[in-house]
Order: C-alpha cells, then sequence, then structure tokens
C-alpha cells in the first residue's frame, strides 16, 4: 500500500521555514557544503541537544537528550530510521532525495560525541537509498556507513523491528523489557533516531539551541517535517513550526478549508478531526486539554465533503488486520474482527454497537507492539466523529450517494 508516485517536491512555501531543505532540491554535496559550511565541533552537543527540546519525529516524541542519557554504555550501533512503514508518509524519503548530506552529518555528529567506533546504518525505503548512496560516494568522512533497505511493511518501521532487520531475522517489532539504549543490535546499547531527528541534531549543532527555539512552541520547538495528502490536494511534503495549526499547514499547500470534511492527524494509527476543529494545533503529544491534535508520524490526510470517513476507515481498518506482525493473540484474531465488526456497525447493518465496542475497549495494552493499540484508536476515533454519518447509513445513504 506504499504510495510508488515520483517523491514530491520541495519548493518552498512563502508561509512556511525552510530550515531541512535550506540548500535546494536535490542537494548534492557541493550545494550541501555551500549553504552549510563543514561539519561543526561536537563539543557540548549532547547539553546542546538537551537545551534545544527536540524530540524525535518518528512519531513517539521522545526527548532526543533523555534518549542518550539512558545508554547504559557508549552505543555500539547508532542507527538513522528512514523505514517510513506509514503508507501515505513520504517525508523521510523525500528528506532523504534532496537533503541526504543533512541526515549523514547528524549520524557522524552524534558517532563523534558518543561513540567514534559506533556502527553506522541508515536504515531506507526503496526511493530513498539511492540518493543516500550517491551522497556518501561523494564525501570522504562516510564510506564507513551501511545502508540497508526497509521492508515494506507498515510494522517493520518500528525500532525493534528495525534492530531484528539488522540482524537477519524479519523486520518485527519484538517485546522489549529492556530498552535498545540497554541492549539492542548485538546485544549491546544502540541508539535508533528517526532520519528527520538525525537532519535535526546536524543543524543544532551548527546554530545552537536558541536558534532551535526561535520557531515552534516551547512544547514543540523547531520545525517538522509533514506529509499532506488528500481528496484535490495531491501529495506533499511540509517544513512547519511546531505548534502549527491544522487549517495553516491545509492552506500552505493549496487546500481549500471549506471543502474539507475532516483530516486524519498522525497516520494510519492516528485521530480523526473533523473541519470544525481544525483550528487546532498540531501537538508532539496528546494534549491534556484535548485541544490539540497528536501530529504522531507527520501524516496528514484530508478527507472531502463527498468522501465517507467511515468507508475510509473501514479501508485502513482491512489493510491493518493485514498487517499483523502475527505474534500475538490480539493481532492474529483481534485486529481481523475488529475490522469485520467495525465494517459491519459502519455499514448500519449491525444496530448493535457494542459488538465493535467491546473490541475498541479491550484490544489495546493487550499485544507484543502497539500496532492493536493504534488500530483500535483509529476506529475509536472514526465512530465518534462520523456518528451523523452513522446515522446515514442506517437510512440507506452516504455522502457519496445510495448506501446499501
Amino acid at each position: 500500500m506504499t504510495l510508488t508516485t515520483p517523491l514530491p517536491s520541495v519548493a518552498p512555501s512563502p508561509a512556511m521555514p525552510a530550515r531541512l531543505f535550506a540548500a535546494g532540491p536535490h542537494a548534492d554535496a557541493t550545494l550541501h557544503a555551500a549553504r552549510f559550511g563543514p561539519l561543526p565541533a561536537t563539543t557540548g552537543l549532547v547539553a546542546t541537544l538537551r537545551d534545544s527540546g527536540l524530540t524525535g519525529r518518528g512519531g513517539g516524541a521522545f526527548p532526543v537528550a533523555a534518549k542518550i542519557d539512558a545508554l547504559t554504555g557508549p552505543p555500539a550501533t547508532i542507527i538513522g530510521n528512514g523505514s517510513e512503514g506509514e503508507p501515505l508518509s513520504r517525508k523521510d524519503a523525500t528528506l532523504l532525495h534532496h537533503a541526504p548530506h543533512l541526515v549523514i552529518d547528524g549520524l557522524l555528529l552524534l558517532a563523534a560525541a558518543l561513540n567514534p567506533k559506533a556502527r553506522l546504518v541508515i536504515v531506507a525505503r526503496p526511493d530513498g537509498v539511492d540518493s543516500v548512496r550517491h551522497a556518501l560516494r561523494e564525501r570522504a568522512d562516510g564510506r564507513d556507513i551501511e545502508v540497508r533497505v526497509a521492508e515494506d511493511r507498515f510494522v517493520s518501521g518500528e525500532a525493534t523491528a528495525v534492530v531484528a532487520g539488522l540482524a537477519g531475522a524479519p523486520a518485527l517489532p519484538k517485546d522489549h523489557p529492556l530498552h535498545l539504549t540497554q541492549r539492542g543490535v548485538g546485544r549491546r546499547p544502540t541508539l535508533l533516531f528517526n532520519v528527520e531527528t538525525l537532519a535535526h541534531v546536524a543543524l543544532i549543532g551548527r546554530y545552537g539551541a536558541g536558534w532551535f527555539r526561535s520557531l515552534g512552541t516551547p512544547e514543540d520547538p523547531g520545525t517538522r517535517l509533514l506529509s499532506i495528502n488528500g481528496d484535490g490536494i495531491g501529495e506533499h511534503v511540509l517544513e512547519v513550526p511546531g505548534g502549527t495549526r491544522i487549517i495553516d499547514a491545509l492552506t500552505a499547500v493549496g487546500a481549500n478549508p471549506d471543502a474539507v470534511q475532516a483530516v486524519l492527524v498522525g497516520g494510519f494509527h492516528g485521530r480523526w478531526v473533523p473541519a470544525r476543529h481544525l483550528t487546532r494545533s498540531l501537538t508532539p503529544r496528546p494534549a491534556p486539554d484535548a485541544d490539540g491534535a497528536p501530529v504522531g508520524a507527520g501524516v496528514i490526510l484530508a478527507i472531502g465533503v463527498e468522501t465517507c470517513g467511515l468507508t475510509v476507515t473501514g479501508s485502513i481498518l482491512e489493510y491493518l488486520a493485514a498487517e499483523s506482525a502475527g505474534q500475538c493473540g490480539p493481532c492474529v484474531l483481534g485486529l481481523p474482527r475488529l475490522a469485520t465488526r467495525y465494517a459491519e456497525h459502519a455499514s448500519g447493518q449491525e444496530v448493535d454497537a457494542s459488538r465493535v465496542w467491546q473490541l475498541i475497549e479491550t484490544l489495546p495494552g493487550r499485544g507484543a507492539c502497539h500496532h492493536p493499540d493504534g488500530t483500535a484508536a483509529l476506529a475509536r476515533s472514526a465512530l465518534t466523529v462520523f456518528t451523523a454519518e452513522l446515522d446515514r447509513h442506517r437510512a440507506g445513504t452516504c455522502c457519496e450517494g445510495p448506501h446499501r
């Protein structure tokens, strides 16, 4: 289900910053060096990262400095994760395609600061691999960096799945009582960061924490990349300041908010936000006051007023059930059952909602990974947001036309 269309361009939006793509599209070593200069010294890098407030851009929003602090020894392996298992996400592949040297810089800076002898690996989707390999051939300091092709599965981008793949096993999530910072590749301390996170490390190492914090909010400093898709919008990768409102991200890519019925924020494990709440801000984590929209993996999917959100969600749930890691009951048995019961209820055929809600309430927290949790949360969100559509389905109609 991964998108196979050409990667989006990175033409800057007049309304948004352009830090990560400041060297321009297809930035080779010459363009990169002209814009950013040589690698900076790493003295005080970890303290600077702590002051910057940088959080991971892969979806978990874990503070970068806290992850480094959790290491039980020098990291034997440092991984740049561009696996991007989320089907609608293109931000990491786009970043690796247009600004690979920034990611490489971040990886090298962390290695210089934490363990110059660490094994360095970049894992990328097929459409991002060639650019990384070309960039590594352009520079003398990147010759020891390995490049691995990520498996094209939804769950393969999870950190333990990436580590399993590096060990030659299927790239599936593992139940991990110990964090990778304690025991990862080769049972030794391992650091894994999303490739966008590494690119921010490279910028913070050059320009400092104050510069990074000059955009964004205190809770979400700096900038982040979004993959934006949807009806009448096309496909975009957009850099935005932390705390950007959903409506501002949509208008920056030319969307008409009046034509939007709802947006799915955070990808296939995300939450639906109805049009009346498009002024909500994107947040790195769930907001305590529910006024924000957790950005998760940085994916926004907008649907128009003539697209049925229940039907879209049903297709996603079927996909997620098929993408089970196949390792525990909640995934193997629970997710297909959830997809079936959701379809029966959302279609209007099954009036009793208790059968689907029983699964939504009991699946979370019982799997070896968070795949059941995210899938159940998506179903919950759809049935909460699209209640009017549910009533129409029971009456035999739908925003898309007649409904059976």
